[in-house]
């Protein structure tokens, strides 16, 4: 597919149906911060403590750059990947981002059919604006992937992972670095968390498990539903035992999400992990902490781990996304710039972004001199 030329001639030609969006990644964000009030904009766009994490998570990708390779056929580009037997024509999935309702009205619904269009995956969060089974139902032949939160109630969990199933959800990401929320001083300065008001709990008021737990249902008294939701939400003493009991539940791949050093790596593939998610949560969580990009980089250099390594937080642009795939991720997760795009112009905003984006990965991979995703490795890269 030949997505940058498709995509520039559109432009030059003045054939763009979409040329009232934005183009750069900096005007996606201004948009959004434009769009959105301060509480669901400091929500999307904050991090930890100082925010260092998440700026860390730019900013290091300077620190790898692309050997480009010259006089070499890239007339037929293939940015395709393979993942769990199914093949995709980029690289790219839509990371699972909770509470989209208050980005905007379609929320999730938005997110999943802009995926489906695009045909890349998307990955429905726990605390989702929609159900599980609404996605499903709106979307019955796209692939859909669910991250669960490790909450303190068993029996929620569960049943969560086997609607996902039932649902025709393809895997499941079990993401760990969130087992309680980071100290986010913008939401604590606008006194700001969703959840309070209802938002993002969706899969919660639809759960059977979770309803059982309930005096009164929570069409009756909304207001025991979001209490009862903190009280389980997260849960700090969850261990690797408790991850080998999720990987009994399921039969589906099973993948960690937001692990950033070799020895987790490794833990994880011991206990039968299917795949791993090198991420610090977009630097959300721990304020100071190694930069994903460097994470990967020091889990794969001497080739040791074998086993699917999936790439999120920082991902601005085609280039970053080279780099990740370069030092051995297989596949590339988006995070907060298909936000911005579903703040600005919902579906359409991300399909739009997205777009751009497979476009600008095109381009790369030619103008580097690969002609596919399987040329790259740590040789395409200099590392500062």
């Amino acid at each position: 597919m030949t997505y940058g030329l498709e995509s520039q001639l559109r432009v030059y030609t003045k054939t763009d149906e979409n040329a009232d969006l934005p183009v750069s990644i900096d005007e996606w964000r201004k948009k959004a911060m434009e769009t959105l009030k301060p509480g669901p904009w400091g929500y999307l766009e904050g991090a930890a403590g100082s925010e260092d994490t998440m700026n860390e998570d730019i900013k290091s990708f300077f620190r790898y750059r692309i050997r480009p390779r010259y006089l070499r056929n890239v007339d037929n580009r293939d940015i395709s990947i393979e993942l769990f037997n199914k093949k995709y024509d980029t690289p790219f999935i839509l990371a699972p981002i909770g509470v989209q309702s208050i980005l905007n009205k379609d929320a999730e619904m938005a997110s999943a059919k802009a995926a489906a269009n695009l045909k890349m995956p998307f990955v429905l969060s726990t605390v989702s604006s929609v159900s599980i089974e609404k996605i499903a139902k709106e979307n019955p032949n796209s692939e859909k992937w669910f991250q669960i939160y490790p909450g303190r109630d068993k029996k929620v969990m569960k049943s969560m992972i086997k609607r996902a199933e039932n649902s025709g959800y393809g895997a499941i990401i079990v993401t760990v670095d969130t087992t309680m929320l980071g100290w986010r001083e913008i939401d604590l300065k606008n006194a700001y968390l969703p959840f309070l008001y209802g938002e993002g709990i969706a899969n919660y008021l639809t759960d059977p498990e979770f309803r059982s737990r309930l005096d009164k249902n929570p069409e009756e008294n909304i207001q025991e539903s979001i209490e009862e939701f903190l009280s389980i939400y997260v849960n700090p003493a969850f261990t690797w035992d408790d991850f080998k009991d999720i990987r009994k539940w399921t039969d589906l791949p099973l993948m960690i999400k937001g692990i950033s050093s070799y020895d987790d790596v490794k833990k994880a593939f011991e206990l039968k992990a299917d795949g791993v998610v090198i991420s610090n949560h977009g630097g959300r969580q721990v304020d100071g902490a190694i930069s994903s990009i460097d994470a990967l980089n020091e889990i794969t250099k001497n080739n040791e781990i074998k086993g699917t390594i999936l790439f999120d937080s920082g991902i601005r642009h085609a280039a970053d996304a080279v780099k990740a795939l370069a030092l051995g991720a297989d596949a590339v997760l988006i995070g907060r710039p298909y936000a911005y795009a579903l703040a600005v112009a919902g579906q359409r905003g991300i399909e739009r972004y997205m777009d751009q984006l497979r476009s600008e990965m095109d381009l790369e991979m030619a103008l580097a001199g690969y002609g596919s995703i399987k040329e790259l490795n740590r040789n395409s890269l200099y590392i500062k």
